[in-house]
């Protein structure tokens, strides 16, 4: 019985091996399985897919804020290391300036000591200077009244003899310009 369609000439549709009957159960079965399956599981599947997809924009825009706080966090970073920066180049231009001021206070106060070492140098001079010029006028006074005891052979009074000498050494200082 099925030899016998085989040897018939085959027309149409079934020219091209396909067998209509069987074209036609394969439809209705596919249509039966497709009803049953966008009852039964298409909603779960869809929905898992749903969840799936929903999963996955909620990673994407979690990856996303990450990715934006990692940009402002390196912001933030560069800017406090840029603070930094700027802070310890203060502290160093602020170190400079009071190393100068120190020394600039050292160098005035080395030239004060200086000054007044010199002064008290000149002091001690004009000291010593007066002081030998004492001498000098005390061993001329008695060298002048030893020696005028000599020329006249008698004893002055040496208090009058030495205000003679000032005197005269003072009238010498002030006509001869000191000296």
């Amino acid at each position: 019985m099925f030899a016998a369609p085989l040897l018939q000439e085959a027309t149409g549709i079934g020219a091209l091996g396909v067998d209509l009957n069987s074209l036609i159960v394969y439809l209705i079965n596919f249509g039966a399985l497709a009803l049953l399956l966008y009852f039964f599981a298409y909603k779960r599947v869809m929905r898992v897919l749903d969840e799936r997809s929903t999963r996955i924009r909620e990673s994407l825009e979690q990856a996303d804020r990450v990715r934006e706080q990692s940009v402002e966090a390196q912001a933030s970073m560069q800017r406090a290391l840029n603070e930094g920066r700027e802070a310890g180049q203060a502290v160093l231009s602020e170190a400079r300036e009071a190393a100068e001021r120190y020394r600039e206070q050292q160098a005035e106060q080395a030239r004060t000591e200086a000054g007044a070492m010199l002064e008290r140098a000149r002091d001690e001079i004009r000291q010593e200077r007066d002081a030998a010029l004492e001498q000098v006028r005390a061993e001329f006074a008695g060298l002048a009244v030893t020696a005028a005891e000599r020329i006249i052979h008698r004893s002055l009074d040496a208090d009058a003899h030495r205000d003679l000498i000032d005197e005269v050494l003072a009238e010498r200082e002030s006509a001869g310009g000191g000296g």
